[in-house]
């Protein structure tokens, strides 16, 4: 949802690491323990939807 644009090193790195590349950009991903971990660092940077 934001961008990674002056955000510290760490919260870019999850924002790679969950695939995640530009603004508005969607992936999907399997629910597990490791991803919930990655998504509570950054909540204020993306929108979580589940099917």
């Amino acid at each position: 949802m934001r961008s990674a644009i002056g955000r510290p090193k760490p919260q870019r790195e999850v924002l790679r690491s969950l695939g995640l590349r530009r603004i508005r950009h969607v992936v999907e991903r399997e629910d597990t323990q490791a991803v919930r971990g990655m998504v509570r660092k950054i909540p204020h940077l993306v929108q979580v939807l589940e099917d």
